[in-house]
C-alpha cells in the first residue's frame, strides 16, 4: 500500500509521519484491498485539519477531521475511517452474501 502524506503550512516531521501511519495502520487492517492513501495535513491560524483519500477497489473513501490538536484531528480522523472502512465492508459482504442467495434459489 502506498501512503502519501502532505502538509499545508506544517512540516511534516518523522514523529508525525510515525503517527499517521501507526493511525492508519490500525485502521486498514479491516480491509485488505486499500490500493493507495492520500493524507493532508494543515494548519490554519488555530485549526489543525486532517484529511485523507483511500482508494480501494470500486470505492474511494474520504474523512476529515479539524480539532485544535494536530495530534487530536488525526486520532478523530482515524476513528472515522475506521467507521467508515466497517460500514463499507459489511455492505461488501452482505451484497456478496445476497448474490449467493440468489444463485442458490436457481
Amino acid at each position: 500500500m502506498n501512503i502519501n502524506i502532505t502538509g499545508h503550512h506544517v512540516d511534516i516531521t518523522p514523529a508525525i509521519r510515525e503517527y499517521v501511519q501507526s493511525k492508519l495502520d490500525r485502521v486498514i487492517r479491516h480491509f485488505d484491498n486499500v490500493t493507495s492513501t492520500q493524507v493532508v495535513l494543515s494548519v490554519d491560524k488555530l485549526k489543525q485539519k486532517a484529511e485523507v483519500t483511500l482508494h480501494v477497489k470500486g470505492k474511494d473513501i474520504h474523512a476529515e477531521s479539524i480539532e485544535s490538536d494536530l495530534y487530536a484531528a488525526i486520532d478523530t480522523l482515524a476513528d472515522k475511517l475506521d467507521r467508515q472502512m466497517v460500514k463499507h465492508k459489511e455492505k461488501k459482504s452482505a451484497h456478496a452474501a445476497e448474490g449467493r442467495k440468489h444463485q442458490a434459489e436457481e
